[in-house]
């Protein structure tokens, strides 16, 4: 990742905007699980839909284990929008979007020895696996790339996708099929399936991206960041010659979709890739216990300089490919694999100066100028100080040499500052009482760790900044109306409310007098404006910028609710009445606690949202219905299941995890609109409540035959 600000830089899980997690109070630790929530949502966009990251992979890491800390501690307070849940952004524009038969997700992180032996842990109590059971795992270096998927039918190259947002991504198609000497155009050898996803990372080795960026420089063109970069945009060229004449090579590492039978164990299936023509990194090495996969790590980090390309640390994989479908995945993430990073690099440099940026919810954030700084390869300039508290806790002054640091070819984040080299006449940072941008009061509520604008929509920076979420790649996803043009309108008044943005085509004479603008770039932007007049549910939820409801929450909501006008109608309900049913159906929701439900409440609550909904359907925004596209293969598919009781044959993650696999709302407790209650050993109060109301009751055998997991 090239980046040039950095998120909450403490070291480790102890550090962090909040000090210490074991000092944290709860509302200290609800103020930071927002903040970071919102940020690392943020900092996903930048690094895989736009190729343009501002932060370290190791800060990146630390915002991730930061918030993973946090969550661990005061699980009452983890976020319907937890980063735990999420993977990756939407697909960029200019492509057809592919939608991945098995989610294409991220990987969780490991830091320490003690992180992977935890992440084995993990998999046993998942798995309820005996003590003398060996856990065997498959290493593997991580490549640092672009992770693509290559769909085969009957052995040949049909479709390339990027990653996405995990769950939909990009068509590379004919991008791909220009690597031919790395990806096959037909698979070699027997026992090919009908259809199979091989899934990979097509990466610059370190000798092409040095001649590739002689050539820019000699061009006059400007030169890449760093090969993950180079890769990305290579890959995503609408002109397929261009991706031609870049040196791409590719590594195959894992399986997605298939038919007929797999191999029985990740290894003999990377034995069967290089049988089919692909190549997979010769330092993968199956490992018995943790102790010889941590070996692998480090023989493979001792290598790492002269390997030619860059890897950022050591993938595990559970070996067993039958453990690896009952493990399963999280939002975010697999539970069978994790990936063990490798330590940063460091350096010095100087503040020059602290700024101030005011964000969609008003929140100052102080910025930090740095004397810019070349840290492997990569040069730094600016770092995000998040807060006062951070400032005040590092005694970060204003001419102070401060130390960076940055993990694989990335920019660093902000970790100390050296004291014995402070200046005398470095002077404390005085943190503003008022909006930079329009002058309103700066507050800090008692308990939260931000200031923020108490201007509201009369302040012009979150005003704006609204509307640009609104139309955001993964929200609306207006292409041509970027950042600078949403700036531009809503200053001449071209647009004030999400509404007026569909309602431009009344004003295409007004557009086109303006500097910039043509008869072509406005039809354009007419065109793109008028094919996102439909949108799905979730999507239109999230543009809404509810606090708290990121793209996780907003699924959750429209898969629980189906239509926007069940769930608006059901939310002013719950308004009217924050103790009727539906009010308590949106709380038992799984993963949706009572502070995020607090804040879609608020949010229905203020007349101004309710007429904000009222406008856009006048403009003629419409919304898919989310129950059109659920799952339909399952018997319990689009129903609410609650587990109840301890399951012998399985554990409670792996019986939730299957029945959301299934198409299923898992819910927390018994409702007049619960479905199926899956009773176990020892059922206590819901198995009651059920019997009250009626509601179907199995037992664990019962759940295994649906399931598809048992006789």
């Amino acid at each position: 990742m090239t980046k040039k600000a950095a998120a909450p830089s403490g070291s480790g899980v102890g550090g962090g905007f909040g000090g210490a997690v074991e000092e944290l109070t709860p509302a200290q630790a609800k103020a930071e699980l927002k903040f970071l929530a919102a940020e690392i949502a943020r900092h996903d966009r930048l690094y895989h839909t736009l190729d343009a990251p501002e932060i370290s992979d190791a800060e990146y890491d630390r915002l991730r284990q930061r918030n993973e800390a946090i969550e661990k501690r005061f699980p009452d307070l983890v976020r319907a929008d937890s980063p735990g849940k999420r993977v990756g952004a939407a697909a960029a524009t200019g492509f057809a979007k592919v939608v991945h038969a098995r989610p294409m997700l991220s990987l969780d992180n490991a830091f320490t020895d003690e992180d992977v032996r935890e992440f084995e842990q993990r998999v046993r109590r998942f798995l309820n696996l005996k003590p003398e059971e060996p856990v065997e795992l498959v290493a593997e270096p991580k490549i640092d790339g672009l992770s693509i998927s290559l769909r085969y039918e009957k052995g040949r190259f049909v479709r390339g996708a990027t990653r996405g947002d995990g769950i939909t991504g990009e068509d590379v198609t004919a991008n791909l099929k220009t690597i031919t000497d790395y990806i096959p155009p037909l698979m070699k050898g027997r026992d090919i399936p009908d259809v199979v996803e091989v899934r990979g990372e097509v990466y610059l080795a370190h000798k092409d991206f040095a001649r590739i960026n002689a050539e820019r420089e000699n061009e006059g063109e400007e030169r890449f960041a760093n090969p993950r970069n180079a890769a990305a945009g290579s890959v995503r060229q609408l002109d397929p010659a261009i991706t031609a004449k870049r040196p791409l090579r590719f590594f195959a590492y894992t399986l997605g979709e298939y038919s007929g039978k797999t191999a029985k164990t990740h290894w003999d299936f990377l034995g069967k890739l290089r049988q089919w023509g692909f190549p997979v990194n010769p330092l993968a090495e199956p490992c018995r216990t943790v102790d010889e996969a941590l070996a692998v790590y480090r023989r493979i980090g001792d290598a790492r300089a002269g390997l030619g390309y860059d890897i950022d640390g050591v993938v595990y994989k559970v070996n067993r490919i039958d453990w690896q479908e009952r493990l399963g995945f999280v939002s975010r993430a697999p539970r069978w694999a994790t990936a063990h990073k490798f330590p940063a690099e460091k350096a010095r440099t100087r503040l020059n100066g602290i700024l101030i940026q005011v964000g969609r919810t008003g929140t100052l954030t102080p910025v930090a100028d740095l004397q810019p700084v070349t840290v492997g390869g990569v040069v730094v300039s600016r770092a995000t100080l998040h807060n006062e508290d951070e400032i005040d806790r590092k005694d970060v002054r204003v001419g102070d040499t401060v130390v960076i640091q940055r993990a694989g070819d990335v920019i660093p984040q902000v970790v100390e500052v050296v004291r014995a080299e402070r200046p005398k006449n470095a002077r404390k940072f005085a943190f503003p009482e008022e909006c930079p941008v329009c002058g309103s009061k700066a507050v800090r509520k008692e308990g939260e760790v931000a200031r923020r604008c108490t201007g509201g929509l009369t302040c012009a920076a979150q005003a704006a900044l609204r509307l640009r979420h609104f139309v955001s790649r993964d929200a609306f996803d207006i292409e041509g109306l970027g950042d600078k043009h949403i700036e531009a309108f809503y200053t001449d008044q071209l647009i004030r409310l999400p509404g007026d943005i569909f309602r431009l085509r009344r004003r295409v004479h007004e557009i086109e007098r303006r500097e910039g603008w043509g008869t072509k770039s406005v039809d354009r932007l007419i065109s793109a404006i008028e094919a996102r007049r439909i949108i799905s549910l979730e999507r239109f939820i999230y543009a809404l910028g509810i606090p708290q409801v990121g793209q996780a929450t907003a699924r959750l909501l429209a898969r629980h609710y189906g239509s926007l006008a069940v769930w608006r109608k059901a939310m002013q309900a719950a308004v009217k009445d924050p103790e009727g049913e539906e009010a308590q159906e949106l709380g038992n929701i799984e993963q949706i606690g009572p502070a995020v439900a607090a804040d879609i409440l608020a949010f229905f609550a203020e007349a101004h949202n309710r007429e904000t909904l009222d406008d856009l359907k006048d403009a003629g925004v419409t919304t898919e219905d989310f129950v059109a596209r659920v799952v339909a293969n399952s018997p319990i598919s689009g129903k609410t299941v609650v587990f109840t009781g301890s399951l012998v044959q399985m554990t409670r993650d792996e019986a939730k995890s299957r029945a959301e696999a299934m198409g299923a709302k898992v819910a927390s407790s018994v409702s007049k609109k619960t479905d199926l209650v899956v009773v176990g050993a020892d059922a206590g109060s819901k198995a009651k409540k059920a019997t009250e109301l009626g509601v179907k009751m199995i037992d664990e055998d019962e759940w295994m035959k649906l399931s598809g997991l048992g006789p």
